[in-house]
C-alpha cells in the first residue's frame, strides 16, 4: 500500500494560554508545564469538522497523481462530528461526485487515524478497492469545556487527508509497510479515561495520570514491536510521528526509545491536541524532510483506550 499525497488544513484563529488563564485561573507557566502548549488553532465562524475535511482533501488532490473519479473507497475518521448521520466521508463523496465508491467512517478516539488506514489496508487485501481517500478531522472546540482546568486548554482543531492506493505510482510515494491496532478498553481507566458524552460537560479527561502512564507505555512498545516484526530496529528509525496528546507523553516515549529530539515530529506546542488528526497533520507538515530510505513510525493512543502504529518507508 502506498501514500501518494498527504495534506492538512489548520484554521487561522489562534487561542494562546492567556485566553485560558483568564478562564481557569491557571498561569501561562502552569498551562505550558501541564501540556507543552503555547497556542492552539480553532475554527473560524462557518467552519466545522466537514469544512476542514474538505479543505484537507482539496489540498491533497492538488498534489495527487490519482484524480477524484478513480477513487473507489473513502474512509473518514473523527470523534467530533458535525453530523452523526451524513459523515465527513459522505461529504467528500458529494463534493467530488465520486460514483460507486465504498464510504465508511470510523471512530476510535485519538487513535482513529491508524484505524482508518488499517480499514483501507483490509479493503485492498480483499480486492474490494484499490484507490482511496483517508480523511481525519477534529472540531474539538465544538465539544470542549474551555473553563475545565484539567483538560479544557488542551484541544485544537484541524484536519488531514491522504490519497492511497495498492500500487506504487511515483518516486515520491511513501510505502505503508505494516499497520497494527489494538483495543485497550480493559486496562486502566478504559472508557472512563477520556470521554465525550453529549450534553454532559464536553470532552473530559478526569485522570490525566492514568492516560499518561498507558499512553507512554503503549506508544513506545508498539513502535518497537512493529519495527522488530518487519526486520528493523530502533537504530533504523528516522522519524517518530506520535499522537500529539501532551508534550510530556511525547518526550517520555522519545526517551524510552532513546531518540534524538530532531527524530520526533512535534506540533502540539503551536496547534494543541488536534485529536485523531494530530499525527496525520504532523506527517503532512514534515514531508520535505523525508529522504529516500527513511523509516517512519506513526504511533498513537486514544481514549477508550486504544493504540496503533503504522510503519512507513520513503521509497
Amino acid at each position: 500500500m502506498f501514500v501518494h499525497s498527504i495534506s492538512h488544513y489548520i484554521p487561522t484563529k489562534v487561542l494562546d494560554n492567556a485566553y485560558f488563564s483568564e478562564l481557569t485561573g491557571l498561569s501561562n507557566e502552569e498551562l505550558f508545564k501541564k501540556s507543552g502548549i503555547i497556542t492552539r488553532r480553532v475554527v473560524n465562524e462557518g467552519e466545522n469538522t466537514n469544512t476542514m475535511a474538505l479543505e484537507a482533501v482539496a489540498n491533497a488532490f492538488e498534489k495527487s497523481p490519482i484524480p477524484a473519479n478513480e477513487i473507489n473507497l473513502i474512509v473518514g475518521g473523527t470523534y467530533s462530528p458535525y453530523d452523526t448521520v451524513g459523515t465527513l466521508a459522505h461529504i467528500v463523496q458529494e463534493k467530488y461526485k465520486i460514483d460507486k465508491a465504498k464510504v465508511v467512517s470510523v471512530s476510535s478516539a485519538c487513535s482513529t487515524f491508524i484505524n482508518a488506514m488499517e480499514l483501507v489496508q483490509g479493503y485492498f487485501a480483499m480486492n474490494k478497492a484499490s484507490k482511496a481517500i483517508v480523511v481525519v478531522s477534529e472540531h474539538n472546540s465544538a465539544y470542549y469545556n474551555e473553563k475545565n482546568p484539567i483538560s479544557g486548554h488542551l484541544w485544537g482543531d484541524g484536519a488531514a487527508a491522504l490519497i492511497v492506493s495498492k500500487n506504487r505510482i511515483s518516486e515520491n510515494d511513501l510505502q505503508v509497510i505494516d499497520i497494527y491496532t489494538e483495543g485497550l478498553g480493559h486496562i486502566g481507566k478504559g472508557p472512563e479515561g477520556v470521554y465525550l458524552r453529549p450534553f454532559d460537560g464536553g470532552i473530559q479527561m478526569p485522570d490525566g495520570r492514568n492516560v499518561f502512564i498507558h499512553a507512554s507505555k503503549y506508544m513506545s512498545q508498539i513502535t518497537k514491536d512493529i519495527l522488530e516484526k518487519n526486520g528493523y530496529s530502533l537504530n533504523d528509525l528516522t522519524f517518530l510521528v506520535p499522537h500529539q496528546a501532551n508534550i510530556r507523553i511525547i518526550e517520555t516515549v522519545a526517551n524510552i526509545l532513546e531518540l534524538k529530539r530532531e527524530q520526533t515530529l512535534i506540533n502540539i506546542t503551536e496547534l494543541g491536541n488536534t485529536g485523531c488528526a494530530s499525527s496525520a497533520i504532523a506527517l503532512s507538515q514534515n514531508t520535505e524532510k523525508y529522504k529516500s530510505g527513511n523509516i517512519m513510525v506513526a504511533t498513537v493512543f486514544g481514549g477508550g483506550y486504544s493504540c496503533g502504529a503504522m510503519l512507513l518507508k520513503k521509497i
